[in-house]
């Protein structure tokens, strides 16, 4: 049995992954193509569709090798401090586990960022990620404003990491401080909703005993019923 034939899928998609990077430090993202990721992996075509659907998909995977290195790094050392300090070490701890690809993420990010189809697939594996960044952090992205804390995550770390890619300074001060302001300014903004939040409690609590108070119309009933005359399961919509 030859070697790429044993090779385990976990070892193949880190080939692939690794290849992907390696082009893209050199080349420009769209002269890229599968074939050519394939060969420098040493996997075949064949193979390689069975492990990823297209080139974006690999980068995808890089996101989630380096969410898996990032959360299995994490303890419980700052448990006790203020969440500033724990999101500041978690995103920190990624960007450095992000150090080998950067030459190849900063081409990448030039040649995408005018593809909004490409942009708003990255938001979604950004999305993703920050879900598990702030959870290592022990922040809770549940509840009314779960989605604003995500959603504000993936801008802390984007507009951070324009600054990244370009900081050659080896302590990364740059990097550092702009992290930081970014995270003050996202906490100032989470604060405002948290408190227009409050401030609308009132007028939600009337709006819901309003809408409750309702009759529905005959359509609406027959929309809220299955065939069976068994009302629709909201569990289904998450």
């Amino acid at each position: 049995m030859t070697a790429q034939a044993s090779a385990a899928p976990t070892d193949k998609r880190k080939a692939i992954v690794e290849a992907l990077m390696d082009l893209a430090s050199h080349r420009p993202w769209r002269e890229i193509e599968i074939g050519d990721i394939a060969k420098a992996a040493n996997v075949s075509l064949a193979e390689f569709r069975d492990l990823f659907p297209s080139k974006g998909a690999v980068l995808g995977a890089l996101s989630r090798m380096i969410d898996r290195e990032v959360l299995e790094g994490t303890t419980d050392d700052l448990a006790g401090e203020p969440a500033h300090e724990r999101i500041f070490d978690v995103m920190m701890r990624r960007f450095d586990a992000l150090q080998p690809y950067r030459q190849a993420l900063r081409r990448i990010a030039q040649d995408l960022q005018y593809d909004p189809l490409s942009l708003a697939a990255l938001n979604q594996v950004a999305l993703n990620s920050q879900r598990f960044m702030l959870a290592a952090a022990g922040i809770d992205t549940e509840g009314p404003l779960g989605t604003l804390k995500l959603q504000g995550a993936v801008l802390v770390w984007a507009n951070t990491m324009r600054t990244w890619l370009d900081d050659d300074d080896p302590t990364q001060a740059k990097t550092m401080a702009r992290l930081d302001r970014e995270l003050r300014r996202g906490e100032r903004i989470l604060e405002g909703a948290e408190d227009l939040r409050r401030l609308s409690a009132p007028f939600r609590a009337v709006g819901r005993a309003f809408l409750q108070g309702r009759r529905p119309s005959r359509p609406e009933r027959r929309r809220t019923h299955d065939e069976n005359g068994e009302a629709d399961n909201p569990a289904a919509a998450i």
